[in-house]
């Protein structure tokens, strides 16, 4: 039974996760970043082509 728990506490499964998890959150405030830089550009390049739709 010991031997079990630390192979757990031993297991670098949750530390893959962990760094996805930090991958996908760097990617989210980058692209908030992005679409608050870029906001009002966005805006006006969606209007132009919903007009000409």
């Amino acid at each position: 039974m010991i031997t079990k728990i630390l192979k757990l506490l031993r297991g670098d499964e949750g530390q893959g996760l962990a760094e996805y998890g930090l991958i996908l959150a760097l990617i989210a405030v980058v692209s908030v970043a992005a679409l608050t830089a870029l906001g009002g550009g966005i805006t006006t390049t969606l209007g132009s082509v919903t007009s000409s739709l």
